[in-house]
């Protein structure tokens, strides 16, 4: 008989996924939407129109007191006591070697209170530390994960599809900032962030019973204009192309910020020590021994995470994350590769199964939106 506390919890739209007929699986402890129907047809809805996301098993801290952003500073690599209201920062929390133990998005809400959101599966983690860290300091820090629903809508049609439904100004909501509006009549804290390479707007319904209003009104507004509900498999192959690491693949506790390319998130400058400090500015100063890179099959055998990558049939790398790519017509993958490698010359494969893979090594990310 299976254990009902090990039972994966349901967000507050499980019942507007089952009547949509989606693949529920669990996904970091969560009920989450696989797909609904053909995961590729999601992900080109996406590229060409919107899709619609349930968000909701992502993890909301709140910091609130005079030294909330002073908290923060000594608890991220971020200097997040500049941002200004209104705005929010990408970001990470390390460990006092500078592994990452998780990449984070902080809000700026008000001067003493900001919104700290953490991946699903890191969030007991992100939130113990956090109150550890802001210890010394005069601020609160509370899980209100429970309390929120975060529902995404993205693609190039977003704005059109969200304009009718919100008393936002959508065109003064620049990227990376966030503000309490209303989203079909319910008060939400309304985002232009996302994780797909598109333009979107993420938004945090608060108290989450709420989030099945607010999705039906979206998809009522937005079925004339494509708009679909899209699950966690076009989110991944959405964000591989954006080139964005996942936490647990592109990103883990043995790796630093460097090692991902993704130094210039940590900020040396700000005034005092914070977590991780000495050992980040040895890994700013050392060459790193690991570098991730894009590939690009010539042929259409998949390429997925653990697999080798060789030059001229050597092992130089492993793949961290991999699927076809439907806006390239190409499997496609990130990898960690010797940090010294020079990777303009020689012969790249991927070992599928014992056998090479031809790929070429690019840039990342593999897809850049339109501006």
């Amino acid at each position: 008989m299976s254990d009902p506390a090990s039972a994966p919890r349901a967000t507050a739209l499980r019942e507007v996924h089952e009547k949509a007929g989606a693949t529920l699986v669990d996904f970091a402890g969560w009920l989450m939407p696989l797909r609904y129907g053909s995961e590729t047809a999601e992900h080109k809805a996406v590229r060409e129109a919107a899709g619609l996301f349930d968000l909701s098993h992502m993890g909301e801290i709140r910091l609130t007191g005079p030294q909330a952003a002073a908290a923060l500073d000594f608890a991220l690599v971020g200097h997040l006591s500049k941002v200004k209201v209104g705005r929010a920062r990408y970001t990470m929390i390390t460990n006092a070697e500078g592994g990452v133990l998780d990449d984070l998005i902080v809000y700026r809400l008000g001067e003493e209170e900001y919104l700290v959101v953490a991946n699903a599966a890191n969030v007991p983690a992100v939130s113990a530390a956090l109150a550890e860290r802001a210890g010394g300091f005069d601020v609160e820090v509370a899980d209100e994960s429970a309390d929120h629903a975060l529902i995404a809508v993205q693609g190039p049609r977003a704005v059109e599809i969200l304009a009718p439904l919100t008393d936002a100004d959508l065109d003064d909501i620049r990227y990376y900032a966030g503000y309490e509006h209303t989203v079909a009549g319910q008060p939400v804290l309304l985002a232009r962030t996302g994780y797909t390479g598109e333009d979107g707007f993420e938004i945090f319904v608060r108290p989450a019973e709420k989030a099945p209003q607010v999705w039906d009104a979206l998809m009522a507004e937005g079925e004339r204009h494509g708009l679909v509900p899209a699950g966690l498999s076009a989110r991944d192959t959405l964000r591989m192309e954006a080139g964005m690491p996942l936490y647990g693949q592109e990103l883990t506790d043995g790796l630093t910020p460097f090692d991902a390319g993704l130094g210039r998130v940590v900020k040396f400058e700000k005034d005092g020590d914070f977590v991780g400090r000495t050992a980040l500015e040895e890994a700013s100063r050392t060459s790193r021994p690991r570098r991730l890179i894009g590939l690009v099959a010539r042929g259409r055998r998949p390429l997925r995470r653990g697999q080798d990558v060789l030059r001229d049939g050597v092992t130089v790398g492993t793949l961290t994350s991999g699927a076809p790519s439907p806006t390239l017509g190409r499997p496609i993958a990130m990898a960690y590769v010797d940090g010294d490698l020079d990777t303009t010359t020689g012969a790249f494969t991927v070992d599928v199964r014992g056998r090479g893979e031809d790929v070429d090594v690019v840039e990342l990310p593999f897809y850049k939106r339109q501006s």
